[in-house]
């Protein structure tokens, strides 16, 4: 219980006590209840089991974004028991169907949300599939919702204006994925090059109209690790494609081209002089381009910037270690 110290007992003037528990307001003097049937503000419930939590909980979950209605509508779900866990009759599973049907078609009742129900369901099957995390689901929504009220929306590709917009929330979070690869994950395999190109498109439209949406740029070192993560390279191997990208940063390489094919380069050359036995094929494959990709990012890398790298003791296929490795760029 706890002393009111800001009111006095009206018969004794004494101070006031709350009784939560039983909900009354009471002297700490006479003993007079001043006030009953108060709202306790505390917690719902003491215990520290999840179901008991569960049961006891008045409230709704959190409001999402990915929700054309923001998750605040009541849903009927498909199931055949109640919530006891008792299994309902036929009659009353196809009246909870029939209410279900109608309980859909209120919450979608104009075009415009409909189309915003189908977006934003796509988005969400999108990211789960690429395994991408609420954050990055939760800002897509966010983005769609703002891009709908700057650019028309309405007859354009469903599946390009999603990846266009997961593209953009990925890189506000902090996420390296590339256009190409979010496409994958919406459109089959014979329509992915047609739809990244109007996806990316779309993406160029966004960032033009909104433009107090900024998208940051992704670092080449993020690349690097995302790909040395697939490929399981070794640290030390992904040391010096850091290193060597961090020499060669301040020139035009990656200007128009594939980041991940720079990447891929950059760790091909290190695993190279490393004595490790890598092939082209095997790091194309994993980072989604080609073998003459790699090779040409390589020579951009170590010809066109004139790098010298002088590996110390001399390259063997079997390396004793430590090995030390000094760049220099001879500009």
């Amino acid at each position: 219980m706890n002393i009111l110290q800001t009111q006095n007992c009206p018969e004794c003037r004494s101070s006031l006590v709350d009784d939560m528990q039983n909900g009354e307001v009471i002297c700490s003097g006479c003993g007079v209840v001043v006030d009953d049937q108060i709202a306790d503000s505390g917690p719902e419930t003491i215990s520290s089991n999840l179901e008991d939590k569960m049961k006891l909980a008045r409230a709704t979950g959190q409001t999402t974004y990915s929700q054309h209605d923001l998750g605040i509508t009541t849903e009927i779900s498909i199931s055949a028991k109640d919530f006891s866990g008792k299994r309902i009759n036929n009659e009353v599973a196809n009246q909870m169907n029939h209410l279900r049907k109608w309980q859909q078609r209120v919450r979608v009742s104009t075009p415009k949300e409909r189309r915003l129900a189908n977006v934003l369901t796509k988005m969400g099957e999108t990211c789960e599939s690429l395994n991408l995390s609420k954050n990055v689901l939760e800002t897509t929504s966010m983005i769609y919702r703002n891009l709908d009220g700057h650019i028309e929306v309405k007859g354009k590709s469903v599946a390009c204006i999603t990846a266009a917009t997961i593209y953009m929330a990925c890189k506000q979070c902090d996420v390296v994925r590339s256009l190409e690869e979010i496409c994958r994950g919406i459109v089959p395999a014979k329509d992915v090059k047609s739809k990244t190109k109007l996806a990316a498109r779309y993406y160029r439209t966004m960032v033009m109209e909104m433009g107090a949406l900024k998208a940051p740029v992704l670092t080449m070192d993020k690349y690097i690790s995302k790909i040395a993560n697939m490929t399981q390279t070794e640290v030390r191997v992904e040391r010096l494609a850091l290193e060597i990208a961090e020499k060669t940063k301040d020139n035009s390489i990656s200007d128009g081209k594939s980041p991940n094919g720079i990447a891929a380069a950059y760790l091909y050359v290190s695993s190279v002089l490393l004595g490790q036995n890598v092939l082209q094929r095997d790091v194309s494959s994993i980072a989604g381009v080609t073998e003459v990709t790699i090779r040409n990012r390589c020579k951009e890398i170590l010809t066109s910037h004139k790098l010298k790298i002088t590996l110390r003791p001399s390259q063997k296929l079997t390396p004793p270690p430590p090995f030390h490795f000094m760049i220099k760029n001879t500009d």
